[in-house]
């Protein structure tokens, strides 16, 4: 197996490093002033329009995307470049267009949309020019089981009613979120994977209420445009906004959610490395006890760990990455539900060290590890919960025994 850089992902890594030097990270307490300065607390910042701008001008743009919509990088390719933006998780992904949950959305609408729901909401996604929400969660059901939800979508003429109650919706405070890609029920009666069906509705519907901001272990993510109870109370769309057709939501969902899935694992391999670096940091200018922290055996063990734990991380998400290129998504179902499971728990160990390592400065807003933790913490549920992925991971494994008995 070759591990070298192809000569594009290396210009590309080349030219995001100096991005990151020169913008990125002289941005984020730029960032953090503007924050508490916002007359509209779920505002971007305006710092952020003037970093996509530079990444736009720099060719550093819709990297994620393959296909004639993006850069055209296959998974592989994409890899470190998203583990980069990893290390500023705030700033970086939404600099370079290549955040979540416009990145899965800008997916979807690539490969389902029609010609017009492509034109009037891909293309303004594409330019950055608007936001965008993916509402599937529920509170009143369990959603790790999609097959769960609740939310009627019901055919009325020529139109759709969609009626139900969303929460956790990413990004869905943010004045600039004018789409939301909704999952409900069309038909309660059919098989379990044709009941659901996926529909565009913009923000301004009648009917259509962004309730309230939730937080995440204290955190508003304020700065991603929040997580939001959403109300559809007899929101009345066009027909033509359904996507594809009538059952075939839970099928888009699961093409959505694989890309989705291993895009956060790159960038939380980052998140890793800056834990590292800012441990290692932190514990050599550090003394106790008569001599640098950094030369505590146990501070050490975290180190060094944590460095072994980074490199089979990364194997296993470049091993997904390159079976997704090369046999799809279907044929890497199996990795990238280990890569979903690994990389949360694992870079959340690691980031609990570097917390441990910095004292009390590691739960304080000086350092951004405690975000990070948080943000981690939440991948556990983000995208299906550790112990859905695990469940069709130990099918998938006893399913060769029965077939052999």
């Amino acid at each position: 197996m070759d591990f070298a850089f192809d000569a594009r992902t290396e210009e590309l890594r080349v030219r995001l490093l100096d991005f990151m030097d020169s913008h990125i990270y002289p941005a984020e307490p730029v960032f953090e002033e503007q924050l508490a300065e916002r007359e509209n607390p779920w505002s971007p910042p305006p710092v952020v329009e003037e970093l996509k701008a530079e990444a736009r001008r720099r060719g550093l743009w819709n990297l994620f995307l393959p296909g004639e919509h993006g850069a055209g990088l296959s998974n592989v390719q994409y890899a470190p470049l998203a583990e980069i933006t990893g290390r500023s998780p705030h700033l970086a992904p939404i600099a370079l267009n290549c955040a979540a949950p416009d990145t899965g959305n800008m997916e979807v609408l690539a490969q389902f949309g029609t010609e017009a729901q492509r034109k009037q909401w891909l293309q303004p996604l594409l330019d950055g020019q608007i936001r965008s929400a993916f509402a599937m969660t529920e509170p009143d059901v369990a959603s790790s089981d999609a097959r769960n939800i609740a939310t009627s979508i019901r055919r009325d003429g020529d139109s759709y009613v969609i009626t139900g109650r969303k929460w956790y919706i990413t990004g869905a405070m943010n004045p600039n979120c004018t789409i939301f890609i909704v999952m409900g029920k069309t038909d309660p009666g059919a098989e379990p994977h044709r009941q659901q069906s996926q529909i565009l509705v913009p923000r301004d519907t009648p009917g259509v209420t962004v309730k309230r901001g939730m937080k995440v272990f204290g955190y508003d993510d304020s700065s991603h445009g929040g997580h939001a109870e959403v109300i559809f109370d007899e929101a009345r769309v066009p027909a033509e906004n359904l996507l594809v057709e009538e059952g075939a939501g839970f099928a888009i969902a699961q093409a959505r959610l694989g890309p989705g899935r291993i895009h956060h694992c790159m960038r939380s391999i980052g998140i890793a490395e800056r834990a590292i670096e800012l441990m290692c940091r932190r514990t050599l200018s550090r003394s106790t006890f008569g001599k640098p922290i950094a030369e505590q055996g146990v501070v050490q063990d975290w180190i060094a760990e944590s460095r072994v734990k980074i490199e089979q991380l990364r194997l296993l998400v470049l091993k997904t990455a390159w079976l997704m290129d090369t046999i799809g998504n279907r044929g890497a179902h199996t990795e990238i539900q280990s890569i979903k499971i690994a990389t949360p728990k694992t870079v959340e160990w690691i980031l609990d060290k570097a917390i441990q390592a910095h004292g009390a400065g590691g739960l304080s807003q000086d350092f951004p590890l405690a975000e990070m933790w948080a943000g981690i913490r939440t991948l556990r549920f983000a995208d299906g919960p550790d112990e859905v992925h695990k469940r069709s991971l130990a099918h998938r494994e006893l399913k060769k025994y029965r077939e052999a008995q």
